[in-house]
């Protein structure tokens, strides 16, 4: 199911030309490479105008590749945001919409699915994070044939666990978490620090690409960093809630610890980026492999942090859990050599719902049917003009008094506290001349906030484990 209607255009000729142009694409079928940071703000990277972090290896990436600078992320947490990323359902109708209890329904398709009945091998490495009381197995039952990680969201804020997830066994690390912080879920703070399990993940990444060298293969390497740990760092220790092993070339800064914890984090962030594009280059794969690099909401403010500290946010208004921009488009990179163009950059909307059709295309595959995505192969690939567009993207938030939002072209309507019997006016930008966010021109164009009010109505599915609306809230209480 489309989120709204394509464009008139679309429904003709030119969309035909996108589905057929689409599945000969696969005919390549590239290697897969989906890098997801976990926190990182548009204005965390250098290459998206950062400019109090370096990050050498993904500038270059994006050198290599295009930046695409309109990218959305699937919601404004984690949980629902992977939800979208790996099911291809906006946030109005997707499985899991908050951070709470969820997991995906048995046999819905997903990336891991698409791609592995195509003959991929699919493996997922670092935070599945889908939510709370998952399954240890809950990976390999969305289609992924290899995992080793954090399967619960919570056990991800713990980079000193005492376990890490193989293919649903616990696996015991040496860690020893101080009981006084033990909490559920895996999580905790750290007595005795070890083995850090971003490196741990990284390792085994990096031995995933070596075992499947001679075949296609679809990585999803999904970092936990530049995240808190929430259990220390809300609490009397905030000093702990950027955990590293150590502060790096930081540890001189005349700065809070957890900020050159979180300087830290996104330099071994950028290493390992550059690590598993070195192995790519080094196994003879760099012409035969997509790499899609993005951060799955907007940054935080949690664990001591603060996303002003390194101006986050960058030009964006807002963090994670808004839905203002800087909450919710997060920075974007693909390369693939000889077929993503070098050193290039896109103003194409899209969003995480895009992804699966645009593997699914790149593989030769068929797209599941009722998702919201749209195939971004024709705008990757050099056929911009091909390109299907989305009517609008919508977002939805059910914690912080319930919080809605869509775009559509240029307009961009916000409406918070729509979860109480007093929600906010909509608020509308006009974001082609105010990125930031900072004149509300609702009053002067009543016409187009009816038109995005109807569109958010439209958008939205009810959803019994995260209702949105007051009655929908009374209707799911009664029910319990």
């Amino acid at each position: 199911m489309q989120l709204f209607p394509l464009w008139r255009r679309f429904l003709t000729g030119s969309f035909l030309t996108v589905i057929v142009a689409g599945a000969g694409l696969g005919q390549d079928r590239p290697n897969v490479l989906l890098i997801l940071a976990d926190d990182a703000g548009y204005g965390d990277l250098a290459c998206f105008g950062g400019e109090q972090l370096p990050t050498p290896r993904l500038d270059r990436m994006a050198a290599e590749g295009t930046r695409l600078t309109q990218h959305y992320a699937g919601s404004t947490v984690c949980a629902p945001s992977r939800c979208v990323l790996i099911t291809g359902k906006h946030i109005g109708h997707a499985t899991v919409r908050s951070n709470g209890p969820g997991s995906l329904s048995d046999g819905e398709p997903t990336i891991g699915t698409v791609l592995s009945a195509a003959g991929y091998r699919t493996g997922c490495f670092g935070k599945w994070g889908l939510g709370r009381d998952l399954g240890d197995d809950d990976p390999s039952r969305c289609g992924f044939a290899d995992f080793y990680g954090y399967v619960s969201m919570r056990h991800a804020h713990n980079f000193y666990p005492e376990y890490l997830v193989r293919n649903g066994v616990r696996e015991p690390l040496r860690n020893k978490i101080d009981p006084e912080w033990r909490g559920e879920d895996g999580t905790g703070v750290a007595s005795e620090r070890v083995d850090y399990a971003p490196e741990l993940i990284t390792e085994e990444a990096l031995r995933f690409l070596d075992e499947n060298r001679e075949r296609p293969f679809f990585l999803y390497l999904a970092y936990n960093t530049p995240h808190a740990n929430n259990e220390a760092g809300n609490g009397p220790r905030p000093e702990k809630g950027m955990e590293v092993p150590d502060f790096g070339p930081y540890a001189d800064r005349d700065w809070p610890a957890p900020e050159k914890g979180f300087a830290e984090m996104m330099r071994r962030l950028d290493t390992n980026v550059g690590r598993m594009l070195d192995k790519i280059a080094a196994l003879g794969l760099d012409e035969r492999t997509l790499v899609i690099f993005s951060s799955d909401n907007g940054p935080h403010s949690e664990g001591g942090h603060a996303h002003r500290f390194f101006n986050s946010n960058g030009p964006l208004k807002g963090m994670k859990r808004d839905l203002y921009e800087g909450g919710v488009r997060v920075p974007t990179i693909v390369r693939w050599p000889g077929r993503v163009a070098a050193g290039a950059t896109t103003t194409r909307v899209s969003g995480f719902q895009d992804w699966l059709p645009t593997l699914a295309d790149a593989a030769g595959a068929d797209t599941p049917a009722g998702i919201d995505g749209v195939s971004l192969a024709p705008t990757l690939w050099g056929d911009p003009a091909d390109q299907a567009e989305h009517a609008g993207i919508y977002f939805e938030f059910t914690e912080k008094r319930g919080r809605r939002s869509i775009r559509r072209g240029d307009w961009k309507a916000v409406q918070y506290d729509v979860s109480t019997n007093n929600p906010k006016p909509i608020e509308l930008y006009d974001l082609a001349n105010d990125l930031g966010e900072e004149n509300d021109l609702a009053a002067e164009h009543p016409e187009i906030v009816a038109e995005l009010q109807a569109a958010m109505d439209a958008a939205h599915t009810r959803s019994e484990g995260s209702p949105l609306f007051p009655r929908e809230k009374e209707r799911a209480a009664k029910q319990r």
